[in-house]
């Protein structure tokens, strides 16, 4: 018989009502592992309105409590973090290693929230006017909900749910129906770890259940990870509702060479960047941008992604696993033959790839093309999958003037010898997060995390729909995606550029 998920709901793990249920399948064999209930209403609102209760509780606990609730839970996470690691391999597909790093990122955010009171101070000044002092302090909100995405199902939710409540507030948590049994297992351990029993929710499904959240009067707050579409859904209708909405977005990044790069640098970095986690990383480099003689890399490049062989998650010598479901698949293939079509050259077609002894796995093998240009459906689009695209040109800036030109903005980086090439471009590139000479610019939890342009929807997008640039030793915005019928905020001038 199946198993069938439970949900945790009033601080108890318990059986959905639901007549509707998800299969969750290893991506690998098409196995099913588990079914996940789409939550009714009844369950959902109960969700909410427990957490609603905790948090009139939970507020009024001491930061320095909340804290040591936070020391607990990581000090439980490294404890199992291999297991969890094999759990989460089997519902992913990711190999052992990158599964075991997808833990270890989310245990560093719970490190940080162990670190949560020296961030919940206040400000004070007196005398701002005669006889008056002014106090501020931070307070949580009430109840925030988390939708996570399919693709690191450890760390994404342990960015959002321990943060939130080492901060006082409650939270729900709508992880995402194709690997929700990593998230379970991340909410008993906090259970265990001694949280108040209702602090946290985990409810299950799909669209239905996250509208119902996007809507739900008593949610203060929505953190969101996944796709452009999905992104922009959610915090249209999170801010339609009157709430708090940070809308991480896709992603296509771009990695420059100049020609005075290590080349066996540069190489080991694509490949790694390119095809790490089967390319579902919202951080993976999908463009390489060769500037001048720096296309000289091309060659040794191929021959390294043809060595790349993916495979099951505890083969040692696998270099990643399937993509997360058959309908990934099928659109990484449409895209691969719309890349030959609109004339690219496919260097190394990963389009039939096999792996010994699992036929019906969701297997993608390292693809690369050239010859790519901005108009093809491979450039504009994010494939979401082990395939690079290698564009070639002249100049620093032209590479700079490329990646502006895309309408997303997560993350880049440039790969060069020259410190003024390194500064011109982090100056001048406009992308959330740039590397030097670092594949995958991914900050450690004490920093932030964002994404420009279309790649983040948050409040950024307060005074217009797109991105916009605050600078706040001139009080003015600028920004080349500003849009006319935007409105300026209180002490700001706008400069359309």
């Amino acid at each position: 018989m199946t198993l069938r998920l439970p949900q945790l709901i009033a601080g108890e793990f318990a059986q959905s009502e639901s007549e509707h249920w998800i299969a969750v399948t290893d991506p690998a064999t098409q196995q099913v592992l588990c079914e996940a209930p789409a939550a009714t209403p009844d369950e959902i609102e109960r969700a909410v309105a427990s957490a609603r209760a905790a948090f009139e509780r939970w507020r009024e606990v001491p930061v320095s409590e909340r804290a040591r609730l936070m020391m607990r839970y990581q000090a439980l996470l490294k404890a199992h973090q291999e297991e969890i690691a094999v759990g989460l391999s089997r519902e992913t597909g990711k190999t052992f290693e990158d599964a075991k790093g997808d833990v270890w990122r989310g245990i560093e955010v719970v490190e940080q929230a162990a670190n949560v009171a020296s961030l919940m101070m206040g400000e004070t000044l007196e005398n701002v006017a005669r006889g008056i002092d002014t106090h501020a302090w931070t307070q949580p909100l009430g109840v925030c909900a988390g939708i996570t995405p399919f693709n690191f199902p450890a760390m994404i939710p342990l960015w959002m749910f321990p943060l939130a409540i080492a901060c006082g507030n409650a939270f729900v948590l709508k992880p995402s129906e194709q690997d929700p049994m990593t998230p379970n297992r991340l909410a008993e351990l906090f259970l265990e770890a001694g949280a108040p029993p209702d602090l946290l929710q985990v409810i299950h499904g799909g669209r239905e259940q996250v509208d119902a959240l996007l809507t739900h009067p008593q949610i203060a707050a929505v953190s969101f990870v996944g796709s452009v579409a999905v992104g922009q859904h959610v915090y249209r209708t999170a801010t339609d509702h009157l709430k708090r909405a940070q809308c991480f977005a896709g992603a296509k990044n771009h990695m420059v060479v100049m020609p005075d790069a290590a080349p066996t640098q540069v190489v080991n970095a694509l490949v790694g960047s390119a095809c790490g986690a089967a390319g579902q990383r919202c951080m993976a480099i999908s463009v390489a941008v060769f500037v001048g003689s720096a296309r000289e890399c091309i060659e040794p490049l191929t021959a390294a992604f043809a060595e790349l062989r993916p495979g099951a998650w505890d083969d040692p010598d696998a270099a990643y696993g399937p993509q997360i479901s058959p309908q990934a698949k099928a659109r990484i293939l449409d895209l691969i033959a719309r890349g030959k079509a609109e004339g690219a050259t496919c260097r190394l077609d990963g389009s039939d790839c096999q792996v010994d002894g699992l036929p019906d796995g969701n297997w993608v093998g390292p693809t690369l093309f050239t010859e790519v240009t901005p108009q093809m459906a491979i450039y504009r689009e994010e494939i979401f999958g082990p395939v690079l695209c290698c564009v070639c040109v002249d100049t620093l800036d032209a590479a700079i003037a490329l990646v502006n030109a895309s309408p997303y903005g997560n993350g880049t980086s440039i790969f060069t010898a020259s410190g003024a090439a390194a500064r011109r471009y982090q100056q001048r590139v406009e992308v959330g997060q740039v590397g030097i000479n670092v594949p995958i610019p991914v900050p450690l939890p004490f920093f932030s995390f964002t994404g420009w342009k279309g790649s983040f929807y948050g409040d950024q997008h307060a005074y217009g729909k797109q991105a916009v640039r605050f600078y706040t030793e001139t009080k003015t915005v600028t920004s080349r995606w500003f849009e006319e019928e935007a409105v300026a905020g209180p002490n700001l001038s706008i400069r359309l550029e």
